[in-house]
């Protein structure tokens, strides 16, 4: 007999639905695959954007992993595990932004066909992957913080197709280096918007249970 049929439930602990936690699995495995994908495909092209989208694909993995195990957990857990999200898609952001900077005193453009056609393979697994979890895109902040990464994702793919595109047609990297850029935005954005809804969480269950920070 579950804790719920003993009055052991709170209302913040969720009925987890079948269908999210099989698209959470599906997500991981799909975001792990191409990891291995992209890191092999940003080493042969020397594209920067490439792997630093696969570091995201590596982190996402580890996201959706931590998801599942929170998922039937009360919204104090979940908004914790949200807030451990939230700051490493902020340190994810800030490593973009090194390796584009290092990239850019290099200045030596990536190989622009390996490049585009990486990049439109991860914007068919990230496309996917935002379709299944768009339905639980306005939920806790751990849903929440699943949705953005599931989002940005696929428009950094769009970005990186894009690039490659330019790259080819300048002969120069700053294509690439600009999308790698906009990568590290986009996440150092959705961190602080996790956190932030992550913390709120946090602070008013803390407050219902009568515990003060």
């Amino acid at each position: 007999m579950s804790a719920c049929c003993n009055g052991g439930c709170s209302a913040s602990t969720p009925q987890v639905s079948p269908r999210y936690r099989r698209a959470l699995w599906i997500a991981l495995v799909i975001n792990a695959v191409m990891f291995v994908v992209e890191i092999f495909g940003g080493m042969r092209s020397g594209s920067v954007s490439l792997l630093a989208d696969a570091v995201d694909f590596a982190g996402d993995a580890a996201n959706y992993g931590l998801s599942l195990a929170v998922l039937s957990m009360g919204l104090l857990w979940r908004a914790r595990a949200a807030l451990v999200k939230g700051f490493t898609m902020g340190a994810y952001g800030l490593f973009v932004l090194g390796k584009t900077l290092w990239a850019a005193l290099a200045g030596v453009p990536p190989e622009a066909i390996t490049m585009g056609v990486i990049g439109l393979v991860a914007l068919a697994a990230n496309v996917s992957v935002a379709f299944m979890l768009y339905a639980y895109r306005d939920g806790d902040a751990n849903m929440r913080s699943v949705w953005l990464c599931s989002r940005n994702d696929a428009i950094v793919n769009v970005a990186i197709v894009l690039a490659a595109v330019g790259v080819f047609g300048t002969g120069s990297a700053w294509p690439d280096l600009l999308v790698a850029a906009i990568v590290a935005g986009l996440a150092l954005s959705a961190a602080a918007s996790v956190v932030r809804q992550a913390r709120g969480e946090i602070d008013q269950e803390l407050v219902a249970a009568g515990v003060t920070r």
